[in-house]
């Protein structure tokens, strides 16, 4: 449960507001209305051989922190080997993506400043009957995937 005191507040695993989006599971940390419109935070599930697709935030930062796993992160020209514990900034107009390696699952906390874009994910999903892995059965929705990305100005998704 959500514990807050004079704005501040915490939450600890598994106690936020969860969905199911692109075979991942999503836990919402921080929203703009959390925050003051500062920032907004979600951490991710991702299945072993998740890859986040090319993509440009036009408005917000996009930074990562691996929690579990190793990813390879493609930012601009850049290639990043990030294996636990490790920080990715991706500036805002910067074409990146993400593909994580291994055999299990992975985590990574995502923040996006300013707020907002944290809604993205969750107009893209779906509430999640289950804090795990969505089943095989769940599958997404790619037109409510791509109306969001058109809402959020996330108008770059390259193949």
């Amino acid at each position: 449960m959500k514990q807050q005191m004079n704005n501040a507040f915490a939450i600890a695993r598994g106690e936020g507001k969860a969905y199911w989006f692109l075979g991942s599971l999503l836990e919402m940390k921080a929203t703009a209305e959390d925050t003051g419109g500062a920032f907004g935070m979600v951490e991710l599930m991702h299945p072993p051989g998740f890859a986040a697709p090319m993509h440009t935030n036009r408005n917000e930062e996009e930074i990562f922190y691996v929690l579990e796993g190793e990813a390879t992160f493609t930012v601009g020209e850049k290639t990043i080997m990030a294996k636990q514990g490790s920080f990715v900034y991706t500036p805002r107009g910067m074409p990146h993506m993400y593909k994580f390696e291994g055999d299990g699952p992975a985590r990574i906390l995502v923040i996006v400043t300013p707020a907002g874009f944290e809604q993205f994910f969750v107009e893209a999903s779906v509430p999640a009957e289950e804090f795990e892995l969505p089943p095989d059965t769940v599958v997404p929705d790619m037109e409510k995937i791509m109306a969001a990305a058109e809402k959020y100005n996330l108008n770059e998704i390259l193949e």
